[in-house]
């Protein structure tokens, strides 16, 4: 396989779908299935619930760390070789996981797991980027979402089963294997930044901090924008879980509210890569958030399970469609000459995002009553909205204007 170039007008989404989206649904398989019991591993080892709350946290905070460092790696070592030593490292902290009996251990693996993750990313995303053609960019950025989305819908399954049949720790082990088999699967890869990486070599490799700096107005602005899609996406975890419980939602109804959103997720992401490439970013970024503040303005209007499920399902449908955004808006903005050190700060922006939200809803109902907590997020959503309208719509100009 060649860098794709030109219209594509002969390019099919299948001719990439092995070895891009291959990879990425059996290692997120693996990650579904972890992330719904590492609390539970961590009190099984001792913890306290504040402490098996911390080595949650402990995933997002090992990709926050781990954003610009993998971009720096992926610019010298490459996309192939990233995802392989990633997946290996992966399974080797899979399996401390779920051989040690400290939490400290079980702490630092879910670090090292939240690093390994960002690299993944980062390294399928730039891989995308060099296969696709400019017209297909956003739906197979999107159908990598998807792929995402697939992999930690399914993971929770198998992880049932095997705890239903064996223990806790089989899930580790379940996410050992398919990081190792995700890794396999790399190496049927092409590398198609090897000569990119060779040019860099000869002249020397650009500093993250020079490529960030090079670039930091557009992370200053369209940047702060992922900033906030991150935020509204996280947003629905940590306030729609404490909404149900707030109005008597028993917990297994909770779960299927939520499996019901996983689904329109899923189903919405093909139609969104598609919008985004015939018409442009906004169309599709705008609703990611404006789903967000609308649904958090209705939330304390919802006391049954069929009203709380139709504004869950009304943020699914915008998640859903804005599958892909932000690696896509990524991949329009990344600079040829340091583009991994880029899409690494990139990177970094979401995961910001992705923290914040769960800590708003948390400030904001530390000093104020759910439901007006719930208003107060939506206001600040629709700020945010209006944010991420401005300078998306800013972006798909410059980019019509320039051909990217």
């Amino acid at each position: 396989m060649q860098p794709s170039s030109g219209t594509g007008s002969t390019f099919r989404l299948r001719d990439v779908a092995l070895v891009g989206y291959g990879p990425t649904i059996v290692n997120a398989t693996g990650h579904g299935a972890v992330m719904p019991v590492l609390a539970l591993r961590a009190r099984e080892l001792g913890a306290d619930v504040s402490t098996a709350a911390l080595v949650v946290a402990l995933l997002g905070i090992g990709q926050l760390l781990g954003s610009l460092p993998a971009g720096a790696l992926i610019a010298r070592i490459g996309e192939r070789r990233t995802l392989l030593y990633g997946g290996l490292v992966d399974a080797v902290v899979m399996v401390a996981a779920a051989l040690s009996g400290s939490v400290l251990v079980l702490g630092v693996a879910t670090v090292l797991s939240g690093f390994t993750w960002t690299a993944f990313l980062l390294a399928r995303q730039g891989f995308m980027i060099d296969a696709v053609p400019l017209s297909h960019r956003a739906r197979a950025l999107s159908g990598l979402g998807g792929a995402h989305r697939v992999g930690i819908f399914l993971g929770p399954l198998l992880g049932a089963a095997l705890i239903h049949v064996t223990s806790l720790r089989s899930v580790f082990v379940l996410a050992a294997v398919m990081s190792v088999a995700s890794a396999l699967m790399a190496r049927l890869m092409p590398d198609l930044g090897s000569e990119n990486r060779q040019e860099a070599s000869s002249v020397g490799h650009l500093s993250v901090w020079s490529v960030l700096a090079a670039h930091r107005r557009t992370l200053l602005t369209l940047g702060v924008a992922i900033v906030v899609i991150g935020a509204s996406r996280s947003v629905r975890n940590g306030l729609l879980p404490l909404w149900a419980d707030h109005v008597g939602l028993a917990a297994s109804t909770t779960s299927l509210i939520f499996a019901i959103a996983a689904a329109i997720d899923i189903a919405f992401f093909f139609p969104g890569g598609w919008l985004m490439d015939t018409r442009g970013r906004t169309v599709v970024a705008v609703p990611v958030v404006a789903t967000v503040a609308v649904a958090a303005l209705l939330l304390p209007l919802t006391h049954e399970a069929w009203s709380v499920t139709l504004v869950v399902a009304l943020i699914a449908l915008g998640n859903g469609l804005g599958s892909g955004i932000v690696m896509t808006l990524g991949a329009d903005a990344a600079p040829a000459q340091g583009r991994s050190q880029f899409l690494g700060g990139w990177r970094l922006c979401g995961d910001l995002g992705n923290t914040a939200g769960p800590l708003l809803v948390g400030a904001v109902a530390l000093v104020a009553p759910l439901a007006t907590a719930s208003v107060a997020i939506g206001l600040l959503m629709a700020a945010g909205t209006a944010w991420v309208g401005y300078w998306v719509r800013r972006a798909d100009r410059e980019r019509s204007v320039s051909g990217r």
